[in-house]
């Protein structure tokens, strides 16, 4: 029982209290909130599958500083691009296309991941609040990357 109690002081010594969490919102939700504040959208484009999705998720998107610098200035949406729930967003509503028995691709992810007639995973694509695209790139982007993206963009 004692030794129980030191690993879960040691624990709670080694996360930091003031521990960020990235905000994530729907399109719906950031559609709604972006007509009382407007800010950018960044949307993260990616599948269950991709490996450098993963990694983004995994070190990017939990680097502190780009925590800050989402939550603060932007709307951030994951979107996996194999889902298969419609989607509502810019009074038009986007669906699932199935391209084979087990394959698909959502008409949303189409739509804001080609680039070149292409659909890369991971993309980010940066939306104005009049949901223009300001900023395409396929590929992994690691926190300085993204962070000195954004910094340009907000």
């Amino acid at each position: 029982m004692k030794k129980a109690f030191y690993i879960l002081l040691i624990f709670s010594w080694a996360i930091p209290s003031g521990f960020a969490q990235l905000k994530t919102y729907s399109f719906e939700e950031a559609e709604k909130l972006a007509k009382e504040n407007p800010k950018p959208f960044v949307v993260f484009v990616h599948t269950s599958w991709c490996n450098y999705c993963k990694m983004m998720e995994n070190s990017t998107y939990k680097n502190p500083e780009i925590i800050k610098l989402l939550n603060t200035n932007f709307y951030f949406i994951p979107l996996d691009a194999e889902s298969k729930t419609a989607i509502h967003f810019n009074n038009h509503t986007f669906q699932f296309k199935p391209k084979g028995p087990n394959t698909g691709i959502h008409e949303l992810a189409t739509a804001l991941a080609t680039i070149n007639s292409q659909v890369v995973y991971p993309t980010v694509t940066i939306l104005e609040s009049d949901f223009s695209i300001t900023f395409q790139k396929h590929s992994f982007l690691n926190s300085k990357q993204l962070f000195a993206i954004l910094e340009r963009i907000k």
